[in-house]
């Protein structure tokens, strides 16, 4: 295993310090490569550098609806993110997913992957390795458009190698409808030629990775037609929303994958995340992390530093939607509002206690278990992440972690094929039990497991949804947002939904029920935090929080609701603003100057 990895990182070395479009076109260069099947197996490694890397996916919830954060990205705020300033990533707020080199607007890798499927024409090699390898590159092609159509909507489809004089280096844009019609295409070639079914490492991509992927681009292509009638594409919604469906029961059926259980309700959601190897049952295919080869990411460097990153929490409004352990929603019981963090978080679905962290979370000292609290020098709401995270202190200090990051698991298929069915009109009882039911089984809850809902939850509709009247799609999305935090989703799926106004919810935290009281948050019988306007006589040894108007002579970003007591609300003071423009990003300037063909999208003029 560790071999294949070396071979890996050496293939992807040197065929990024080759500049493609100054490749030899000899006869002899092109043997060595398209003339065997290992020529062609070693080539298809170079295809896997476009690909997130570890931290680029556990970071990838940076502006989300339910993420409280030091300061607020650029992107949603009036007047501070331009066409100009989209030309770096760093300057969006930490919101990008970079994948290899291709940033934003950028092209490199689409030509490796057209240079491949152009000249992989040997008839040397038989027709079906052929086909293989061509699935793999048309795979990763339609992972490229993917993601520039999610950005930009229309962009140029560009199906060949260009060589530096070729004219469509100054192609304009492309309608949406045929560029996804093509990224489809694509994506049946690769389902129906890739013929690995199995990699024990979970790193490749195999035939069910394809139909998994298959699944997710053509549930977001759909919905987003469905919601976004300003493209009058709506009438071709449901094909799009078959074949995600169709897609996902493929893997259902026949790919052997299932949810993980093996560590019961209290610690199977988890495991996932903090596996150092992928959890097999369920991890399709991931970027695999090992100490020993020196591959580490940093979660907990990232969710545990008060200097490092954004800081990342939790919102109030998004931990109020998960169920209670019977399955009935936390915000029917009566007092919900006023409930100290200790009482809201207890007997709830167990993705809570194993996403943030709640009373009995622990870990560990030189081996050495102990129990610990949200840290509030960190956490501006009192809901801080655990799921990317290793519970040994140890390696909060820098990139330590060894535990490989998903990035397609069989969780999400179940979620895509409920969510299509659901839209379709079609979701029977039996899909229910065997998709969100299943979810939820795992999660510990007990109650309405098998059966659709009926009954639309009002506090889900009324914060989140307020036009959707189908309780059993209003039900689908509460799980999607809950199963999938952290993972990547959440902003895109606000895109395809058409609720982008979501990103300008407030930042609200745990209850505070009186000021200069000190708050023993997971009761064990120590405080570990005290809010206050005028300051303690003595420093207390656990964080003490200024709740006053001014703090340091400048207004005070923390604030609670009702001056003495009621909710945490962070950065009230800043202003985050969702326009319709921001359905998509801006063309950077400089490739607009360079190709006076593109046009600009709407709002960003």
């Amino acid at each position: 295993m560790k071999i294949k990895y070396f071979i890996l990182i050496i293939i992807t070395a040197l065929v990024a310090s080759c500049d493609l479009e100054q490749l030899p076109q000899d006869t002899a260069s092109k043997n060595a490569v398209f003339g065997s099947e290992n020529g062609l197996r070693l080539y298809s490694y170079s295809f896997y550098d476009f690909l997130p890397s570890a931290n680029n996916i556990h970071t990838a919830d940076n502006m989300a609806d339910y993420t409280a954060r030091r300061g607020a990205p650029a992107f949603i705020m009036e007047n501070a993110f331009s066409p100009t300033s989209s030309d770096d990533s760093s300057a969006s707020g930490g919101d990008v997913v970079a994948l290899g080199s291709d940033r934003n607007w950028g092209w490199g890798s689409l030509r490796n992957f057209n240079f491949f499927i152009q000249n992989c024409t040997d008839e040397n090699v038989p027709l079906s390795v052929r086909n293989h390898y061509i699935g793999l590159a048309r795979f990763f092609r339609a992972y490229f458009y993917f993601e520039k159509v999610k950005r930009y909507g229309d962009v140029p489809w560009i199906g060949k190698a260009l060589d530096v004089e070729d004219p469509d280096l100054y192609k304009p844009r492309d309608p949406r409808t045929l560029v996804m019609d093509s990224v489809l295409a694509d994506l049946n070639f690769a389902c129906e030629n890739i013929t690995m079914t199995n990699d024990g490492t979970r790193s490749l991509v195999t035939k069910w990775v394809a139909y998994a992927f298959k699944a997710r681009v053509c549930l977001y292509e759909g919905t987003y037609r469905k919601y976004h009638t300003e493209l009058g594409l709506q009438g071709s919604a449901n094909e799009w929303l078959n074949e995600a469906a169709n897609a996902a029961k493929k893997v259902m059926d026949e790919s052997g994958f299932k949810l993980y259980t093996g560590a019961g309700t209290d610690r199977s959601y988890r495991n996932i995340f903090s596996s150092g190897a992928p959890v097999a049952d369920e991890i399709m295919m991931a970027v695999i992390r090992d100490a020993d080869l020196g591959l580490l990411h940093a979660a907990n460097w990232y969710y545990t530093s008060t200097t490092t990153g954004i800081r990342f929490n939790f919102t109030r409004s998004f931990i109020n939607t998960y169920l209670k352990i019977d399955g009935t929603p936390f915000t029917d019981t009566p007092g919900y509002e006023t409930m100290p963090f200790w009482e809201e978080t207890a007997d709830r679905d167990k993705r809570l206690k194993q996403t943030i962290r709640l009373g009995d979370f622990e870990r560990l000292r030189n081996n050495v278990p102990f129990k610990v609290a949200p840290d509030m020098l960190y956490s501006y709401t009192g809901y801080q992440p655990i799921k990317w995270t290793l519970d040994d202190t140890n390696i909060d200090t820098r990139d330590l972690n060894y535990n490989s990051v998903s990035l397609f698991r069989y969780g999400e298929v179940l979620l895509n094929y409920a969510e299509a069915k659901a839209e379709l009109g079609m979701l029977t009882d039996a899909d229910w039990a065997m998709t969100i039911g299943a979810l939820r089984e795992r999660a510990g809850i007990t109650g309405g497991l098998t059966t659709k809902p009926t009954v639309v939850d009002p506090y889900l509709q009324e914060t989140y949804f307020p036009d959707i009247t189908d309780p059993v799609i209003l039900e689908i999305r509460r799980d999607r947002g809950i199963e999938l935090a952290m993972e990547g989703f959440r902003f895109y799926d606000l895109m395809r939904w058409k609720r982008g106004e979501l990103l300008e919810m407030e930042w609200n935290g745990m209850y505070v029920p009186a000021i200069d009281t000190p708050l023993d948050l997971n009761q064990d019988g120590t405080p570990d935090v005290v809010y206050y306007i005028t300051p303690p006589a003595t420093t207390p040894p656990y964080p003490a929080i200024p709740v006053s108007e001014t703090y340091g002579g400048q207004p005070n970003p923390y604030k609670l609701r009702e001056g003495d007591h009621g909710e945490i609300i962070w950065l009230h003071n800043i202003k985050r603003k969702w326009e319709d423009k921001n359905y998509y990003y801006p063309i950077p300037e400089t490739h607009i100057l360079t190709n006076p063909n593109l046009t600009q999208n709407p709002g960003w003029e």
